[in-house]
C-alpha cells in the first residue's frame, strides 16, 4: 500500500468477542435479509491491542467507536444496545487511538441526552452517532430535535446513517433530503451523512453544496465501489473540505489500498482520510 496519511476512520463498532457474541444471539429472532447475509458478520479482535495492531499494519491512526442503539422494526426491541462501558473500553484505555460517539434512542429522550452529556464531559466522546431506520421515524422527526439541540450546546457533530440499510428494515427514513429540514432549523449543528446516501447520493451531495454544516461520509462502501459523483464530489473545491472517509467495519487494508487507486489529488485524499476529520471531532 501506497498511502502515507495517517488514516482517522470516523465510523466503527465494538469489536470485542463478547459483543459481537451478544450482537449475534440477538439477531436469531429477527429477520435477515439477503443483502445482510450476503455482506456477514460485524469483525471482532480477540483484544484491544491486536486491533490497535491492524490499525498500524494499514496505517490507520484513530477509529471512532460508536455507541450503535439499533431498534427492531419486526420485534420492537433493542436488538444492538451498545453501552457507554462498551465504547468507554476502547477510549479509556486508549485515547490517543480511540474516539468515543455516544448513541441516541428516540424513545427516552430524557434518559439518552443525559448520558451523552456524560459520555462527552466525563468521558471525553466527540460526537454522537445514530441508526434512525428501526425506530420508523424520519431524520426530521419532532423525537430528534432534542438530540440536536444538545449537541449544538455541547458543540459536538452528530453522524446519522443516511440511505438504505441493510438490515431488514425500510430505508425511507434515512433520506439525505430530510437533513435539509435539519440544517434549516440548526443552521449551527454539524451534521454527518454517513454511508455515502446510496441510492440517494445526489441528495446528499446537494445538501453538502447547499449548507456549510453538512459533510459527507463515505463509509460502508469499499471505495472501488464509490459512485463517479462522489469521487467528483470528493476532488471539487467544496467537497474536499467536507468528505470523511470511514469503514462501517471493512478491513482498513483493503480500503485504503483501493483509495490509493481512485486517482485523487494528494491534497483532497489527505482531507477525506485525516483532516477533515481532525477538524471536525477536535481531535
Amino acid at each position: 500500500m501506497t498511502q502515507d496519511t495517517k488514516a482517522v476512520d470516523i465510523m466503527y463498532y465494538v469489536a470485542t468477542p463478547e459483543f459481537i457474541a451478544r450482537w449475534t444471539e440477538a439477531k436469531k429472532g429477527e429477520l435477515i435479509c439477503r443483502m445482510e447475509r450476503a455482506i456477514g458478520g460485524l469483525p471482532s479482535f480477540d483484544s484491544i491491542e491486536s486491533m490497535i495492531h491492524k490499525m498500524d499494519e494499514a496505517n490507520v491512526e484513530r477509529v471512532c467507536i460508536t455507541q450503535t442503539k439499533m431498534w427492531s422494526y419486526r420485534n420492537r426491541w433493542m436488538y444492538m444496545d451498545t453501552t457507554l462501558e462498551d465504547v468507554t473500553q476502547y477510549t479509556s484505555k486508549h485515547p490517543d487511538r480511540f474516539v468515543g460517539l455516544a448513541g441516541y434512542n428516540p424513545f427516552r429522550i430524557p434518559e439518552s441526552l443525559k448520558e451523552i452529556e456524560v459520555a462527552v464531559k466525563q468521558h471525553g466522546f466527540k460526537g454522537v452517532y445514530v441508526h434512525i431506520y428501526g425506530f420508523d421515524i424520519p431524520l426530521h422527526d419532532r423525537k430528534m430535535y432534542p438530540l440536536y439541540a444538545k449537541c449544538v450546546e455541547l458543540d459536538i457533530p452528530v453522524s446519522l446513517q443516511v440511505g438504505h440499510v441493510l438490515e431488514a428494515m425500510p430505508s425511507e427514513h434515512g433520506r439525505p433530503i430530510y437533513l435539509d429540514q435539519v440544517a434549516s432549523d440548526f443552521p449551527e449543528l454539524k451534521i454527518i451523512g454517513s454511508h455515502t446516501g446510496w441510492p440517494w447520493v445526489e441528495e446528499l451531495i446537494s445538501v453538502c453544496y447547499k449548507w456549510d454544516n453538512i459533510y459527507f461520509g463515505i463509509d460502508a462502501w469499499m471505495p472501488k465501489y464509490l459512485k463517479p459523483e462522489i469521487l467528483q464530489f470528493i476532488g471539487s473545491r467544496m467537497g474536499q473540505e467536507r468528505c470523511l472517509w470511514g469503514t462501517n467495519g471493512l478491513p482498513w487494508d483493503k480500503s485504503l489500498a483501493q483509495l490509493d487507486q481512485l486517482g485523487l489529488k494528494e491534497e483532497p485524499k489527505r482531507r477525506l482520510l485525516r483532516d477533515n476529520a481532525v477538524r471536525l471531532f477536535k481531535l
